[in-house]
């Protein structure tokens, strides 16, 4: 045998061993990660309440895989629908939920598929945890046939079952949840509906309205203020005389609880979610969280604010570094485990906007089409009265 042929004989030998030591490392420290572990986290403040959500919970490794996977798929999602719009493919308005996430996953965490859900317009993350997909939500935003309103509702209008948008009126979909859940009274199901809605929407007239149609009939309804510190521009302290949202309810139960913690979050709703189906009626919650990009595509964020606000909340309460940080540090996973996560979020989020700039856009026949439902074709004006249109529901 040659040196040559002697060296790579020994090469291939060291490194089947460095492989093979590899493999074993890699399967034992699979084996070897905690299946669940108990956590110590904020406790909430209350209002008009005895008994507060626990501060010591328990997650397992699956729930963290779980929920660190969604958390970042829909801050890619974002990221990316960010991109396409300063490419100006998506067009029109369009409000980015990026520093949010923990609100989205933690709420879906502790209610189920047949609840209800209903927010304003920062909806694409209540469109993905309530069911819909990445492809049809960038394909939404990008106005194609293949949205999840048939390229017809844009960023601002999306549903899917058991979920009503997406509302582009600010504090509308307040009332609105409140039906939803007047529904579910009637109908006796066990349900309830999660209504949404911002800091900025909260001194709304028709909220307290709201507010005392659902105390008075007992309404399985959670009212959430997402509190990300700014409607539109304006800082709450100069937008309200109270900033202290879950007391907005006077008669109503409040809780303050952490947004930015995807656990905090879940147990506060699960408390919330225990109180509505027990009849006792409302509950209200503040989600203190965060908003990275500005208020939406138009707002670049720092002309209120400081980039190194920003910069310290990234840095010190970042949702998913957060469970990141919980996960690694109780051996519930890996750094190469997470790593693996965000290539496969990564690469789904590339297919989506693949399939969103390349799927057609709506044909113009199909323009009226679902305007209503279940009734037989109906002739719809046009531009003009001599151009007519037809709605197929």
């Amino acid at each position: 045998m040659c040196c040559r042929q002697l060296y790579t004989a020994v090469l291939s030998h060291h490194q089947y061993r460095i492989l093979g030591a590899a493999v074993v490392i890699s399967a034992r420290t699979y084996a070897d990660f905690t299946t669940q572990a108990t956590f110590e986290i904020k406790k909430c403040d209350v209002h008009k309440l005895d008994e507060t959500p626990a501060t010591q919970v328990v997650m397992t490794r699956e729930e963290g895989l779980q929920y660190y996977r969604t958390m970042q798929t829909m801050r890619r999602m974002e990221l990316k629908a960010d991109q396409l719009y300063k490419q100006k493919i998506i067009r029109g308005f369009c409000h980015l939920y990026d520093g949010q996430e923990a609100c989205a996953v933690g709420i879906e965490a502790s209610i189920n598929r047949n609840d209800h859900l209903i927010t304003a317009y920062r909806a694409h993350g209540y469109t993905y945890t309530r069911g819909g997909t990445v492809k049809e939500i960038m394909a939404e935003l990008t106005g194609r046939r293949g949205g999840i309103a048939k390229g017809k509702g844009g960023s601002m209008h999306m549903y899917c079952k058991n979920f009503y948008g997406g509302n582009g009126i600010v504090g509308a979909q307040v009332p609105l949840g409140a039906g939803v859940a007047l529904a579910c009274k009637f109908q006796g199901n066990n349900e309830l509906c999660v209504c949404l809605y911002g800091d900025g929407a909260a001194n709304q007239g028709q909220i307290f309205e709201t507010y005392n149609m659902a105390a008075l009939w007992k309404l399985p309804v959670i009212f959430i203020c997402e509190n990300n510190r700014y409607g539109m521009g304006t800082s709450v302290e100069r937008a309200a005389a109270s900033t202290d949202y879950f007391k907005r309810g006077e008669f109503i139960p409040g809780l303050r609880v952490d947004g930015m913690d995807v656990l905090c979050v879940r147990e506060a709703t699960r408390f919330a979610a225990d109180h509505c189906r027990s009849g006792k009626g409302p509950i209200l919650m503040e989600l203190q969280t965060y908003r990275y990009h500005g208020h939406s595509m138009s707002d670049p964020g720092i002309s209120y604010r400081t980039r190194e606000e920003i910069q310290e909340v990234r840095s010190k309460s970042d949702p998913i570094s957060l469970l990141k940080d919980r996960m690694l540090s109780n051996n519930m996973a890996s750094v190469e485990e997470l790593k693996d996560i965000d290539v496969e979020v990564r690469k789904e989020i590339e297919d989506a906007a693949q399939f969103a700039t390349t799927d057609p856009e709506p044909p113009l026949e199909e323009l009226c089409n679902h305007i209503f439902h279940n009734n037989p074709p109906v002739e719809v004006r046009g531009t003009n009265p001599w151009s007519k249109l037809k709605s197929v529901s």
